[in-house]
């Protein structure tokens, strides 16, 4: 199975940007009626979401993620050896992300940048991505990246979703050290729900996809460039599959739940929270939430809700338990330990990388 160690890298800091625009649970009443959005309150325990405007994207969140790190931690920028972002909401089909988030963060041409096209669990394989890169290299600080904008993609009378997605952006630094406990990560996949959660729209194998809207099966409204979501797929895979995972990570690396301080997990909802919980006996005070603010942030989410539960605490060592899951399919689970004097509180911003703003051929 794909399991990783790295002894010698750590993570040395983690911030997290959302746009300053909230969207009220509430507000949707009028739309879908008083007792479903109260019902659908009560199951995924969010009240409000973050969304971006027009122009902003995913980038733009991680760059004021990962430009307030540096400066807080005092990184010089040509320091930064790998900048790496995971996102399933590109700027463009081309070129990679990474080489706008390296130029607006000056980094050096003696850097290497890319992207990782995975959604929710773009922060646990990112980790080990950079930290491989890291190991077998002379590469001393490195920059992993992170965001999502799904509520672009998301049709505005689709109930099962529209309520559900917020949009966020992480940049997490990590070091070399000598004096680190290691990172240690279980990743796994299953390309059989590829269509679990899916935008058929847009890529390659239907560049003209059609956008008139229909009503599918489960009686939600989607165009062809709107996400699909199959819940029940999704639930069974969540509350079977993840928590087999975690069993298998603790089995491997001699831990138990009472050895770790937080269990980071994406923040799918709160229902699905709670049931993988129950199952790994986890109490709940070890499990920080984000969601009532912030949402389902896709990939960022783990980090962001460090961000929400420890940006503003003294600085003491926290054993991390990660774990993700999610479009793929895929899964996985990773540990590490952080200072928690590290982890800077949520940044709200709604800047805009207006150069990359491109209208007509005459502006490339």
């Amino acid at each position: 199975m794909p399991v990783f160690q790295f002894r010698n890298v750590k993570i040395a800091g983690i911030a997290s940007a959302v746009p300053n625009n909230i969207i009220r649970t509430e507000s949707y009443k009028d739309l879908f009626g008083e007792e479903d959005i109260n019902k659908f309150i009560q199951m995924t325990g969010i009240t409000q979401t973050r969304r971006t405007s027009h122009y902003q994207t995913a980038s733009d969140l991680g760059y004021t993620a990962a430009n307030a790190l540096l400066d807080f931690k005092s990184i010089q920028r040509h320091d930064i050896g790998a900048v790496i972002f995971g996102t399933h909401s590109p700027d463009y089909r081309r070129p990679a992300s990474a080489f706008i988030l390296h130029k607006r963060l000056g980094l050096s041409v003696e850097c290497a940048a890319f992207d990782i096209g995975l959604g929710c669990t773009s922060l646990l394989y990112g980790l080990q991505v950079v930290a491989s890169i890291m190991t077998n290299s002379d590469i001393k600080k490195a920059l992993l990246i992170v965001g999502d904008t799904g509520g672009k993609t998301i049709n505005p009378k689709d109930r099962a979703s529209v309520m559900l997605t917020g949009d966020a952006g992480v940049a997490v630094l990590l070091e070399k050290s000598d004096e680190c406990e290691p990172i240690i990560s279980l990743v796994r996949s299953d390309g059989n729900g590829y269509r679990y959660l899916i935008v058929p729209g847009g890529g390659y194998r239907n560049l003209d996809a059609s956008r008139e809207p229909m009503i599918c099966a489960d009686g939600n409204e989607r165009t062809l460039h709107n996400s699909f979501m199959h819940g029940t797929s999704v639930f069974t895979f969540t509350i079977s599959d993840v928590p087999k995972a975690i069993r298998d990570f603790l089995s491997l690396t001699g831990t138990t739940v009472d050895d770790y301080d937080c269990f980071s997990f994406h923040q799918a909802n709160l229902y699905i929270l709670k049931q993988i919980a129950k199952k790994l006996r986890i109490p709940p005070e070890k499990i920080p939430l984000s969601l009532s603010s912030y949402g389902n942030t896709s990939g960022g989410s783990p980090a962001l809700t460090l961000c929400n539960s420890y940006g503003q605490s003294e600085g003491k060592t926290l054993r991390v338990l990660f774990c993700a899951f999610g479009v793929g399919l895929s899964w996985g689970v990773s540990s590490a330990t952080i200072d928690t004097s590290n982890i800077m509180p949520i940044i709200e911003d709604d800047s805009i990388f207006e150069e990359g703003i491109i209208n007509t051929p005459l502006e490339v």
